[in-house]
């Protein structure tokens, strides 16, 4: 097994997720310190003169693909206790006394249960909205990960963050792990965060040349609520406080009419779907292939381990596929290249990473993945002609076929093994965490 950031891994069926729907088949991807040094068919690269001078890793019957972004994750611990109710009763009956309860050790535990799932699963990249985050970057740094910080913060309820304890963590950690770790400004939701407190995020985040991230438009209560408060729809009562633009990240985006979709398109706003959660919930279905029409970035999320209840982004791909095709009635929607892309180039797109991840190019760092497709579950794979590695990938895969990930040439997850964590230790520290937090949380005083 490579162990060094040079290696070469050959004989794969490479799908680089360049934006062209190229393929190599067999190919093999060259890394020299950490970088994808060249990238195409099995003889073109063994001619290249530094494969000589590099350990090779043989990977006949997988296919290669770029690392994963999870691109909307909640670190929690709540999973299979928080079921069978809408959005808001779960919001105010679960989560927020979870918040109430919540300690900066729990969070960590909650951290490492959560990047440690999702490396395992091939995602390279998280953006992780939680609190105590601070601790989360310990997490991303050890493990390894890529991980975008973005605090729960909201001024309506004191159980949060605020923009204060998010200047910290921009003071300590705008930028960590070498680039690895970063933080981003955060806003809840609009009605637990005021006006005022989102046109304070927007300029934190232009201070702090960061992104901003939250939520929106998850269900049709909160698009009546809002019309009802503020006159606006959702999307448009967020243009008029400022927030929409090219370092913007909305989740969910489920209920967009014709004129918010042109909004995100007119702004550059990136949107994350995230269908488990909103199938879970029932929130609805969101238009992607509308969206990705108009030009919008759209993203792939788990949402967090509550509400969908796992953080598998090649299952979730299939869901995302799935949703589109049984909401429009269209066979034909849900293109599963076109789901690649979202999880792969448009979701690092997302996050301001596509210039270093997101795809397998020369230059780019090298975040791969190899997915086994030996097993009886993906047979027939075909070749030429019926070439059908990303219907396999899309409609078949799961983490569970993820043997080895790579972040900027470091081996992450070797074998299906994770090799910078304990993961019986993190599923041990997480379920003491976990019965801390229930403990905490029954002992809460009512809320006045």
């Amino acid at each position: 097994m490579p162990t060094s950031s040079s290696f070469l891994l050959r004989n794969a069926i490479v799908v680089p997720m360049e934006g062209r729907k190229e393929v190599f088949d067999p190919g093999s991807v060259l890394v020299l310190d950490g970088r994808i040094a060249a990238v195409g068919n099995v003889d073109e690269i063994d001619h290249h003169p530094a494969v000589g001078a590099v350990p090779t890793l043989d990977l006949t019957g997988h296919v290669l693909i770029p690392g994963l972004t999870n691109a909307h994750l909640h670190s929690g611990l709540l999973r299979g206790t928080a079921e069978s109710l809408a959005l808001w009763e779960w919001l105010e009956q679960h989560v927020d006394p979870a918040h109430r309860a919540l300690t900066e050790d729990i969070a960590e535990h909650a951290s490492w249960m959560a990047y440690t799932e999702c490396l395992r699963g091939g995602v390279t990249s998280v953006m992780d909205m939680w609190r105590h985050m601070h601790r989360s970057a310990h997490v991303a740094d050890v493990l390894g990960i890529r991980a975008t910080l973005v605090p729960y913060t909201a001024d309506r309820y004191d159980w949060f963050e605020t923009l204060g304890t998010n200047r910290q963590l921009l003071e300590s950690h705008r930028t960590a792990a070498d680039g690895r770790v970063r933080t981003w400004v955060g806003l809840e939701h609009i009605m637990y965060c005021s006006a005022d407190m989102f046109r304070a995020a927007a300029a934190l985040a232009e201070e702090f040349d960061t992104g901003l991230h939250t939520h929106s438009s998850e269900s049709i209560w909160e698009v009546q609520e809002c019309l009802r408060r503020f006159g606006r729809r959702p999307i448009e009562e967020f243009f008029d406080r400022g927030v929409l633009g090219p370092r913007t990240v909305i989740a969910h985006c489920v209920w967009l009419d014709d004129r918010e979709v042109q909004l995100l398109a007119q702004t550059g706003t990136a949107m994350v779907h995230c269908p488990c959660s909103n199938m879970k919930l029932s929130s609805g279905a969101a238009r992607i292939g509308a969206y990705r029409e108009h030009g919008v970035v759209c993203a792939i999320g788990s949402d967090g381990e509550k509400e969908n209840n796992n953080l598998d982004i090649l299952q979730e791909m299939k869901f995302a596929s799935l949703l589109q095709k049984v909401s429009t009635l269209d066979p034909t929607s849900g293109d599963p290249w076109d789901v690649l892309d979202m999880a792969t180039l448009s979701g690092a797109r997302a996050l301001g990473l596509d210039d270093v991840t997101g795809s397998l190019e020369v230059g780019k760092d090298a975040d791969i993945v190899a997915v086994d497709l030996r097993a009886l579950h993906f047979v027939p794979v075909m070749h030429g002609h019926d070439f059908n590695a990303p219907a396999h990938l899309v409609f078949t895969a799961s983490s569970r076929d993820v043997t080895d990930v790579w972040v900027r040439g470091a081996h992450l997850v070797s074998g299906g093994e994770v090799l910078t964590a304990d993961v019986a230790a993190v599923a041990t520290g997480a379920q003491a965490a976990a019965d801390e937090l229930f403990r905490r949380r029954r002992e809460l005083p009512p809320l006045g």
